[in-house]
């Protein structure tokens, strides 16, 4: 499922929603004296808000990846080569006014003629390929595997159980909403009639005395819905947008009877192939995660607009894998060795569960990318856990021997340098996850010339595919494995005891959270690359 995480916290009782990488005199950051760094006091301006992730902890006082510094003393005006990087995801809006200048474009293929040009197997695959075809809305993978009927599974018990509580969680949310749609409702109502107008403001809202309790209890949901930054008329598209979520949730992702595929191809058989289409767009503009991720990766930047990517020598591949649920093996199996096959340098992959009936076909489709020198990049995932402990695929070990060379499985920063530093939705491992990137938060690219803010682990994934990129551009000789090898090893190393799970009592020092301990840094990255 795609990795991205919301948080909403109104009224005091709503919980967290989870839906569904040369250099003359320059020098490195001085990494020993990182712990060091200043706790930054005051408020992100909305310049840095939309950018920091871009930024340098030791300038900035915010733990971003230093690519400002970067592109300003290291790369400035150089020349690098085009790097090829597929986007494993929900789609891509090829056309958006930030993105249109950065697509890949299969130049063997002639479009629209109904002719697999180039005998890749794809017809058609002009910018990518979509093995989803129509298909949007999908099962988890558990429940497809209750819904098999296939008791003799070995994960039927498991999946049962994790059905169980999914449900219950799932159809308790949606009872805890619905009331808190009707409180907001019901307030908004009562204040309209008490000002006579419905655009009414806090100040407003704070000046009114009354022993009416109806009226006395809309103020009390106004006010608590202000401290979370939000008008009463705000809170009300921010909760139906959650509601749409939930129930997409209870009717498609938790529904044993719903069947989402539409491409009519045997999800057992690896063979089974050509199936899908070269149409590689979202289904429709709510499909927006893949956009998101592609503008992290390669953005236009310095053009004006409202993201600038982390690499400047891209072309986004789109590989239209990921539904509105979990992936299918298959799918992504394919996906990748698509990627692979048509040039792709860099992959990213902003999408994981934890069942996989067919998880050796993802860890040899990963091989495969890393036997012919390319980097993949894995979010680590939104649920806060230890992922050495609990199953997250797809993964590129087996009881942690290791398979590929190249993959990297990112978990996601905030811009809160200190205790709170990790994301509370990041999953972590000292084994299976090697490094740290921004992903709270994270402003870029929606459909239909849009832009947005989101966070997960999903937006850590790309930034680090970004720097992959970066680093293969100015720095081509290097191979994938020197790559990964660069991106872990220059990262800020940190010791710094640091928030797990959101859960303030759970405290560990950042070193343990992952192989590394580090942060991902552009800037000494290519000043390592530079002595490869």
């Amino acid at each position: 499922m795609k990795f991205n995480y919301k948080l909403v916290a109104y009224l005091g009782f709503a919980g967290t929603l989870f839906f569904g990488c040369g250099t003359g005199d320059i020098i490195s950051t001085p990494i020993e004296n990182i712990d060091t760094s200043p706790l930054k006091v005051t408020e992100l301006t909305d310049a840095e808000k939309n950018n920091w992730g871009h930024l340098d902890l030791v300038k900035d006082t915010i733990p971003g990846m230093s690519v400002d510094k970067a592109y300003a003393e290291i790369i400035n005006n150089k020349k690098g080569k085009t790097v090829i990087v597929a986007v494993i995801d929900s789609g891509i809006d090829i056309d958006h006014e930030d993105l249109d200048g950065v697509i890949w474009t299969n130049k063997g293929e002639i479009p629209n003629n109904g002719i697999d040009d180039d005998k890749n197997g794809y017809v058609d695959d002009i910018h990518g390929w979509n093995f989803l075809g129509d298909a949007y809305d999908e099962q988890l993978e558990f429940v497809r595997i209750l819904a098999s009927g296939d008791t003799s599974n070995p994960s039927f018990t498991a999946a049962k159980a994790q059905y169980d509580k999914d449900y219950q969680l799932w159809t308790g949310r949606k009872t805890q909403y619905d009331q808190i749609a009707q409180a907001v409702k019901n307030a908004h109502e009562t204040l309209t009639k008490h000002f006579g107008k419905s655009d009414y403001t806090i100040k407003e809202v704070n000046t009114v005395e009354t022993e009416d309790e109806t009226l006395a209890q809309a103020i009390q949901v106004a006010q608590g819905m202000n401290g979370n930054g939000l008008t009463l008329a705000e809170a009300t598209v921010e909760i139906d947008g959650a509601l749409e979520s939930i129930n997409e949730r209870l009717n498609f992702n938790l529904n044993k009877d719903f069947n989402g595929r539409k491409t009519g191809d045997d999800i057992n058989d690896l063979s089974d192939k050509g199936y899908g289409n070269g149409n590689v767009k979202p289904v429709k503009k709510s499909e927006s995660h893949g956009t998101h991720v592609a503008g992290i990766i390669g953005a236009e930047r310095n053009n004006g607009l409202g993201a600038n990517g982390v690499a400047n020598n891209v072309q986004i591949m789109s590989v239209r894998a990921v539904p509105n649920g979990d992936e299918y093996d298959k799918d992504v199996a394919l996906a990748i060795r698509y990627a692979v096959d048509n040039g792709a340098k860099v992959i990213n992959g902003s999408f994981g569960k934890s069942f996989s009936p067919h998880s050796q076909w993802v860890r040899d489709a990963i091989k495969y990318a890393s036997d012919n020198d390319v980097v993949f990049v894995h979010a680590a995932g939104n649920s806060s856990e230890n992922i050495d402990v609990e199953p997250n695929f797809p993964d590129d070990n087996v009881d942690f021997v290791e398979i590929s060379n190249t993959y990297i499985r990112v978990g996601s920063l905030t811009s809160k340098y200190g205790s709170k530093l990790v994301s509370s939705f990041s999953n972590y491992g000292k084994n299976n996850v090697d490094v740290f990137a921004p992903g709270s938060a994270i402003y870029s690219t929606f459909p239909e010339n849009d832009y947005k803010s989101i966070s997960g682990t999903s937006m850590a994934s790309p930034a680090v595919a970004g720097v992959a990129a970066l680093v293969r551009s100015y720095y081509p000789k290097l191979t994938a494995s020197q790559v990964k090898q660069v991106i872990l090893e220059s990262g800020l190393a940190l010791t710094t005891k640091v928030v797990v799970g959101g859960d303030a009592s759970d405290v560990k020092p950042f070193s343990e959270l992952s192989k590394t301990g580090r942060i991902v840094n552009a800037y000494n990255a290519l000043i390592m690359a530079s002595k490869l």
